[in-house]
């Protein structure tokens, strides 16, 4: 038995099954989830990162790492997956964390961008929610993580695709959880607000300069997958990490709220 403190106080810690694991939030929750006693299964698309991630995490918290590569836009990637969720008896921890945004005009990208980003950010965590909810709530005991964004507080115009998405993988995560509140599964929709990580780097945000804003206004993945991990068991169904996003949270709120009292009513 691995005799180490976790996120929730589990004795003989499980499997923790991680998307978008191969940089940034993905991989910061493998790093604090192995350090914590889970054994992994880590999914994303780049094999030779995650086998490096792999080796690493085994060498220095003495966990076991399985590696699958898996393009989550692609429907039968996503059935290899769930194949996978299926034949475990003991998942603890599923966690949806993988995404992109695009930084372009809504009808300058390609459609197929936008069927892949709907794949990504709902149609897989969806799919692994069902694969994995009846054994977790069999045993009575599982958390799931959904990483959404700021982006669906604020609802900016300027990602519609990526806003729209993240919008609905919220929606969906506080009405399973309210179907299943007394299964013993912990349920989060994690909404991120600007953190450092490979997300800004791709080709889809060519121009995007992150010192263009404060650093202050900049979370660590560290910091935020610390705060997701320790208000898991408060319940808080909908998260939003640090002092700063929550401000930003609270503010685009409020204008919400007035724009909605100013309507005209027919």
């Amino acid at each position: 038995m691995i005799d180490r403190i976790n996120f929730m106080n589990w004795e003989n810690p499980g499997v923790a099954l991680i998307t978008g694991s191969s940089s940034g939030i993905g991989k910061e929750f493998a790093r604090q989830l192995a350090k914590q006693g889970f054994n992994l299964i880590l999914v994303a698309r780049r094999e030779k990162k995650l086998k490096e991630i792999a080796r690493e995490l085994e060498e220095n918290f003495h966990i076991s790492v399985e590696v699958l590569v898996a393009d989550l836009s692609k429907l039968s990637d996503n059935e290899r997956v769930i194949l996978r969720i299926s034949e475990l008896d003991n998942l603890d921890v599923l966690i949806n964390n993988a995404g992109f945004g695009i930084m372009r005009n809504f009808l300058e990208t390609e459609r197929n961008l936008h069927v892949d980003m709907i794949n990504v950010h709902i149609t897989s965590p969806v799919l692994f929610c069902y694969a994995a909810i009846p054994e977790m709530a069999k045993r009575k005991r599982g958390v799931i993580i959904n990483t959404s964004s700021m982006s669906a507080i604020t609802i900016s115009p300027i990602l519609p695709m990526y806003t729209a998405t993240k919008s609905a993988i919220s929606v969906f995560t506080e009405l399973i959880q309210k179907k299943f509140k007394r299964s013993g599964i912990y349920f989060q929709a994690l909404h991120p607000g600007r953190t450092i990580t490979g997300f800004h780097d791709t080709e889809y945000w060519k121009g995007f300069n992150r010192d263009l804003l404060p650093k202050e206004n900049w979370m660590s993945a560290e910091e935020v997958v610390s705060l997701s991990l320790a208000a898991v068991k408060t319940k808080k169904i909908i998260f939003i990490p640090g002092d700063l996003t929550q401000a930003s949270a609270k503010e685009a709120r409020q204008k919400k709220s007035k724009k909605y009292l100013n309507c005209e009513t027919f």
